[in-house]
């Protein structure tokens, strides 16, 4: 008996995969009724002005952040001041009594309290920063919302640590003989230059964080590095004299940004802390880190704002 031969059924039609270009019949149906790509990245434009718009959720989360930190430990937000002392007090008491860094520098307790207080800010805002997106992937996936609120709120949060922090700081100074100066008023450019920095560095971390989540472990060894190299518990303009050390060296320790701020922070606050042991053009330095790691953080963050949570 001859067998007849069937054609093969005609394969399902699939749904354009991601490096697949849509039919154009679809693609003007999607745009004639105001349809998009779900989860496209906006212009920069735009994302500015939906993450302003969530200004609010920013304070909001960066608020209850801070509430949230300690509260099942028994001295609660006193943690918040206590955890800098304590690693102050480690500090003294091994580079100031053990290796006598103390007798080179004047009012030696502010000027090591105030390099803790600073650098803490920013260790704590590029760590936080690291795990920002990969370590809230449910928020991420569960909501849309411009990715950037997270890092953001995150540095929000580490510089109300630090305005707690600062209050501590004023007592030592006090108690140390540091009157209050109108130089205390460059606070404020200072740690909003330093805000900008941390925040812009902060959502580079989130992104690199986001795909690589082992950088997290890596954070702590790398952070240490930068504070022995930023002049935390030693002058760096006094280690400096008698040196032969390389030009390239001498500008990078200068033009440490960590260093730059904790300097501009020592100046505003401390007496003996004067201009000369500040590298030149300081403020120019303390701006252009500001505005090289806010504008080109920020940016370099937004490229990626489609592809956090997936994969």
């Amino acid at each position: 008996m001859p067998q007849t031969l069937t054609p093969p059924a005609p394969a399902p039609a699939r749904a354009p995969g991601p490096g697949t270009a849509p039919d154009p019949e679809l693609r003007a149906l999607a745009e004639r009724h105001g349809l998009t790509v779900s989860g496209a990245r906006p212009s920069l434009p735009e994302y500015i002005r939906q993450l302003w718009q969530r200004r609010y959720f920013v304070t909001s989360f960066a608020t209850a952040r801070v509430t949230a930190q300690y509260t099942t430990a028994k001295l609660g937000q006193i943690w918040q001041v206590l955890t800098p002392l304590l690693n102050a007090a480690v500090y003294y008491l091994i580079f100031g009594v053990l290796l006598g860094t103390k007798n080179n520098v004047p009012d030696y307790i502010p000027f090591l309290v105030t390099g803790v207080f600073i650098f803490t800010f920013l260790q704590n805002s590029v760590m936080t920063g690291t795990r920002a997106i990969s370590g809230n992937l449910g928020l991420v996936r569960a909501l849309h919302f411009p990715r950037a609120c997270l890092p953001i709120s995150f540095c929000l949060a580490q510089l109300q640590q630090l305005l707690y922090s600062m209050a501590v700081l004023v007592v030592i100074l006090l108690c140390f003989g540091q009157m209050p100066t109108w130089s205390w008023l460059l606070i404020v450019p200072a740690l909003t230059l330093q805000f900008i920095f941390n925040t812009g560095l902060a959502m580079v971390m989130a992104r690199l964080g986001s795909r690589t989540p082992d950088l997290a472990q890596l954070m702590p060894f790398i952070m240490r590095t930068w504070m022995y190299a930023s002049g935390v518990m030693f002058s760096i303009s006094r280690i400096l004299v008698g040196k032969h050390l390389p030009q390239f060296v001498v500008v990078l320790l200068n033009g440490n940004p960590a260093a730059v701020y904790i300097d501009l922070m020592r100046f505003a606050l401390i007496d003996s802390f004067t201009h000369k042991q500040l590298p030149p053009h300081v403020w120019a330095f303390a701006g252009g880190w500001a505005l090289l790691a806010g504008v080109a953080g920020f940016v370099y963050f937004w490229k990626a704002e489609e592809r956090y949570g997936r994969g």
